[in-house]
């Protein structure tokens, strides 16, 4: 993968890239907002690795940024806190997963691999439900063929619903297989993103595909 790490600790930024490029990976580093905003939109990476604390700015600002500029590039955040509403902001500014310092080195390339089997497309190439069309070879998410604009999170949960369509699926099954982390019961970020999701799809139909199962989880109903 091409990799672009952004960390403004020269310690961590050349451990960081060494166990990257030790894994076979290629690494550019910047260490500021303004620089990694400029390399993220106009690189072309498969992956950013992004510092919270950065001396112009916040790892937040950045994500937020690079979303709204439709850079859908997979982002993992590292950050000393460990607060759970931390990691909640984390993945409403775009991020796909987040892990804190210190960090085990195996655990680092784990995460990665696991955001890009999420990303990478598998199986049909194209899926349907009702006036809904998820290309994944494109990532594209099309509502009666006009194009629906969706961030990495909500585009993996997307597929995962239409992929178990009709059929209850839990919040754990929903953080374990779009997120590959144990479900914590103290954050609501599975909600949040169900949330943006169900919004963007009601922008563009008057059909409700998400049902919500009180107690038991949700339904994505496709005839």
């Amino acid at each position: 993968m091409n990799i672009l790490v952004v960390e403004d600790d020269p310690s961590v930024r050349t451990l960081v890239k060494a166990v990257l490029e030790h894994n076979g990976n290629t690494v550019s580093t910047e260490d500021t907002v303004a620089s990694g905003e400029k390399a993220a939109v106009e690189g072309n990476f498969d992956m950013i690795i992004l510092d919270l604390g950065l001396p112009d700015g916040d790892g937040y600002e950045l994500c937020k940024n690079i979303r709204d500029k439709n850079v859908i590039t997979p982002v993992l955040i590292l950050s000393g806190e460990q607060e759970a509403d931390v990691k909640v902001k984390c993945l409403r500014v775009g991020a796909d997963d987040y892990l804190t310092k210190p960090f085990n080195t195996e655990e680092l390339i784990a995460r990665l691999e696991a955001i890009q089997r999420r990303t990478e497309a598998s199986g049909d190439q194209v899926l349907s439900c009702g006036e809904l069309k998820v290309d994944l070879l494109k990532r594209e998410f099309m509502i009666n063929s006009e194009k629906v604009q969706l961030t990495n999170n909500e585009f993996n949960l997307l597929v995962y619903f239409i992929k178990h369509k009709n059929k209850i699926i839990t919040q754990e099954e929903l953080a374990e297989k779009v997120w590959d982390i144990h479900f914590d019961t103290q954050t609501n970020y599975i909600n949040v993103y169900i949330s943006y999701l169900r919004k963007k799809i009601r922008e563009h139909t008057e059909v409700d595909y998400i049902e919500t199962i009180r107690k038991k989880g949700f339904t994505f109903r496709c005839e």
